[in-house]
């Protein structure tokens, strides 16, 4: 399955705020369709699969993806919900996001993609790439590229900057000082049941 491009804010309101998918509130509280007002208990598979589905609209990924990101956090120590969740906060699209370069993460990866980010001093079109201490980003040195970026920064996604992260407004360049922290991730979820949800399948 491909990359979800349908309207957004019906998956918000399906779902809940997703910081990373939109900017935008429903004018609606409750899940879309003919009997959302009329939502009946859900059972324990329908709990875990929307927290899976949080992830894969907030970070934009699909669910090859997803199962992928799952196997690795699994292989890496400690918690593998708290694995799988630095994993994908330190995509490089989301690291733009989180910066305050872009609204959204789509946003931030149409930035990357289109080949206005730079990593070390070098030119990188994969949204997907994971960024490491030490890592530098910056904005190619085109003024589209800087005009675009200040642009977005006038409307920033998310107000505050997470610890492991710093950056220059000025320069546009930010540095990734550690891999984030558990009480910095702004996705409201609970990441043991996206791991309970695959504990069968993947």
């Amino acid at each position: 399955m491909s990359r979800y491009r349908g309207p957004r804010l019906r998956i918000t309101r399906r779902l809940g705020e997703l910081p990373g998918l939109s900017r935008k509130t429903a004018r609606r509280a409750y899940p879309p369709g003919q009997h959302g007002q009329n939502r009946k208990k859900r059972s324990e598979y329908a709990v875990r699969l929307e927290e899976k589905q949080k992830l894969r609209f907030n970070y934009g990924i699909t669910e090859t993806q997803l199962i992928r990101y799952v196997k690795k956090a699994r292989r890496a120590t400690g918690s593998t919900g708290e694995a799988l969740l630095q994993l994908l906060e330190m995509r490089l699209d989301n690291t733009i996001f989180r910066l305050g370069m872009s609204g959204t993460i789509p946003a931030a990866r149409q930035l990357v993609s289109h080949g206005h980010i730079l990593v070390n001093g070098r030119v990188v079109d994969i949204p997907s790439y994971q960024c490491r201490p030490g890592d530098v980003i910056g904005v190619k040195n085109r003024e589209r590229s800087r005009q675009l970026v200040q642009t977005n920064m006038e409307y920033p996604g998310l107000a505050n900057l997470p610890t492991h992260l710093e950056f220059d407004k000025n320069a546009l360049v930010g540095k990734v000082n550690s891999v984030i922290d558990r009480e910095w991730v702004a996705l409201q979820i609970n990441e043991l049941l996206v791991v309970e949800f695959y504990s069968r399948k993947a």
